[in-house]
């Protein structure tokens, strides 16, 4: 083949870090007002953006993706099997990735990134035959007039070009047409607000107290004995789950006091609840679809949100990568020869069983659909006979109707 991979061979053999990814993190003005350093890397603990991330990246690696040719009439599709880059797309992106794997890397690359770089391994012909994934901030862009290069920095440290024909460039929201717009940057508070309280949480369980109560004296001064002894007996009382809700009998002024919760304790429960719908909103997720959901919520509204999810969430990212992958994957005769790309999310508008079947009814009263295909979209074999549309009796083809009125008319006209 026509092609030198040699400069790939660091990522196939070790990972380690780079002093260019240091210098990124250290100069990058990555630290966000609540004094936390924010990176790709410290947003992944971020639990809500972690949940995110991966609701996209597995919503876009989970449904078939397939190369697809028109027929000849126009009039219908078929998978285009004979095509290198059926597989390439739909199985076997490279040597050591399946396509579920490379697609949910994609979408944890934009996710975090907007931004998602895969070289493009050409074959004989000219076509694509591998796809090679890199870190998004292993590569830079040069932009000369609307001239790109890319440049991908090496564990080496080294800067290898590449040019744009050879890289396909993923990109979400853009301002400038060349590069997505960083999430990481523009959610840069809300995810190191939702590392502050995290971890002002976790210290606060780990160097503080919160007592159930206290248990008081009159007595002016205990010996550290009788103040063991008096734990111990009120412990073996009162404590556990087997003693809850006992009678307490308190005897030589000994007081009882609990201890309620404070109003920071619950300011500070309802901040991390309003950090996971800010960080869904950065991410454009909706809070159900991570398992954040409200109590008054019911099956039938849970149901509209998880197909609002599929329409305002994946739809535009399946969109996205369609249109993106027949432009840089495929060339300009392939395109005319009827060649494209195409996400299959009929899986999961599917809805429920009762759901379905008053779809298919309708579809299959009005002659839309017959038989063997309302079976091939439930997983069924197709049945012989099964090919043919069927309408009901009262209906009647439009030729034949037309034909009717015309015959009329002349005879009206005669």
């Amino acid at each position: 083949m026509g092609f030198n991979l040699s400069f790939l061979n660091p990522w196939r053999k070790k990972s380690a870090t780079r002093t260019f990814d240091l210098y990124k993190e250290l100069i990058g003005g990555s630290t966000s007002k609540s004094g936390v350093n924010v990176t790709w890397k410290t947003a992944l603990r971020v639990s809500t953006a972690l949940a995110c991330a991966r609701v996209i990246s597995e919503g876009i690696a989970q449904v078939p993706f397939k190369l697809f040719r028109d027929s000849a009439d126009g009039r219908g599709k078929e998978p285009a099997k004979d095509h290198e880059l059926y597989e390439v797309l739909h199985l076997k992106p490279n040597e050591w990735q399946t396509s579920f794997e490379l697609r949910e890397q994609i979408g944890l690359h934009l996710g975090f990134k907007n931004n998602a770089y895969i070289y493009k391994v050409r074959g004989i012909r000219g076509r694509v035959v591998e796809l090679l994934p890199f870190e998004p901030d292993r590569v830079s862009i040069e932009r000369n007039g609307w001239e790109r290069k890319y440049y991908i920095w090496t564990d080496k440290n080294t800067r290898i070009e590449v040019e744009s024909e050879n890289m396909w460039h993923i990109r979400g929201a853009s301002w400038n047409g060349i590069e997505g717009m960083n999430l990481i940057d523009l959610a840069r508070e809300v995810l190191g607000l939702s590392l502050a309280t995290e971890e002002h949480g976790a210290r606060m369980f780990s160097n503080g107290t919160k007592l159930s109560g206290v248990l008081s004296s009159d007595v002016p001064r205990m010996a550290k004995e009788d103040i063991d002894t008096l734990r111990d007996a009120w412990q073996e009382a009162q404590g556990g789950n087997e003693n809850a809700y006992k009678t307490a009998v308190l005897f030589g002024g000994l007081k009882f006091q609990p201890m309620a919760m404070t109003g920071i304790d619950s300011q500070h429960i309802e901040q991390r609840r309003f950090q996971v719908e800010e960080v869904c909103r950065g991410f454009r997720v909706l809070p159900i679809m991570i398992g954040h959901a409200d109590k008054t919520m019911t099956y039938a509204s849970a149901e509209q949100m998880f197909l609002a999810h599929l329409v305002h969430t994946m739809m535009p990212w399946y969109e996205r990568i369609e249109q993106s992958a027949t432009v840089n994957l495929l060339s300009d005769e392939e395109r005319l020869e009827g060649l494209y790309t195409k996400f299959n999310v009929n899986g999961l508008m599917r809805g429920t069983m009762k759901d379905r079947a008053e779809f298919y009814s309708k579809m299959y009263q009005v002659g839309a659909i017959n038989p063997n295909e309302i079976r091939n979209k439930e997983d069924q074999n197709p049945y012989e006979g099964g090919d043919e549309f069927r309408v009901p009796m009262n209906m009647e083809q439009p030729e034949s109707e037309e034909t009717e009125q015309g015959t009329g008319n002349e005879n009206s006209a005669a």
